[in-house]
């Protein structure tokens, strides 16, 4: 059996040990660039690498991107085979955030062609709370053979979304807090609002109180209800830097509404060209 959307603490644990399996830990603070890797080094899931969001799930930023730009995906597929990783492996990637920042690996691969990667629902606090167990150990690693198969249609850039948006063939969803995408605050960003016409969807509501995704029923009857006429193929998903995004793309598949995009660059890109109109309050 193949996993390819979510998978539990359950059922990985009952196959952390089979030799075609690779975890990868991707904990991440945006406060903090290195409190995930501290985080890995003191206790991880047995066997796991890690995989920075930064250096390893993103490109250098520049004046014209957004704070987290898609990765070289070359140079993603090398590191990739470093870690273990082939086109046959079953990949698993969690973090502390119930997928806030692991859901960036999961929809990376998926471009990249790779359909077997699932995410650990409620991430390393439901592992360790169901009393499974961490280790400091770190991983022996025999490299492998990834080939990448780059489906460059997984994302839009920004001309696509103003084009989409115009012609209205696109619903775009903004996965930031609704304070954020009202403009009433902005931490990260330097400018704070949204971009016209897009609704507001936080990451946050497709999880329970546990942090753990809602049904796929629940998440459909949402999704569905946000997204009125349109085709799972016609919604893109956006954010502050295209991270969490990956959150709401992902329960739409769990939620059998396959096929939604990505904007990767987001926000933070979005306002890079003062061209661009920006929106504030509640309202799309």
């Amino acid at each position: 059996m193949s996993y390819t959307t979510l998978i539990s603490a359950t059922d990985l644990a009952k196959n952390l040990n089979k030799p075609d399996w690779v975890i990868f830990d991707c904990r991440f603070s945006l406060a903090d660039d290195q409190a995930g890797f501290r985080a890995y080094r003191q206790g991880h899931l047995a066997g796991a690498r890690y995989a920075d969001l930064n250096k390893d799930l993103s490109s250098p930023v520049k004046s014209y991107t957004g704070r987290h730009p898609l990765p070289d995906f070359s140079e993603l597929s090398r590191k990739l085979g470093a870690w273990g990783v082939s086109n046959r492996s079953q990949i698993v990637v969690y973090d502390d955030a119930s997928g806030a920042f692991a859901g960036r690996m999961w929809w990376l691969l998926r471009a990249m062609g790779h359909q077997n990667v699932a995410l650990l629902d409620g991430g390393i606090k439901q592992w360790q709370t169901q009393g499974l167990a961490v280790t400091a150990v770190l991983p022996k690693i025999a490299p492998a053979q990834f080939r990448c198969y780059l489906d460059q249609k997984q994302w839009l850039i920004a001309s696509d979304v103003e084009n989409g948006l115009a012609a209205k063939t696109i619903t775009l969803i903004d996965a930031r807090t609704p304070e954020r995408y009202a403009g009433l605050q902005e931490p990260i960003d330097p400018i704070a609002g949204h971009v016209p016409k897009a609704l507001n969807r936080p990451f946050q509501a497709n999880l329970d109180q546990n942090g753990l995704f809602l049904p796929p029923e629940e998440l459909k009857k949402q999704f569905l209800a946000l997204i009125d006429a349109k085709r799972p193929e016609q919604v893109v998903h956006m954010c502050g830097s295209g991270v969490t995004a990956c959150h709401n793309l992902l329960a739409m598949e769990v939620a059998g509404l396959a096929g939604s995009k990505l904007y990767a660059g987001s926000w933070s890109e979005w306002i890079v060209n003062k061209n661009r109109t920006v929106a504030k309050g509640t309202a799309a």
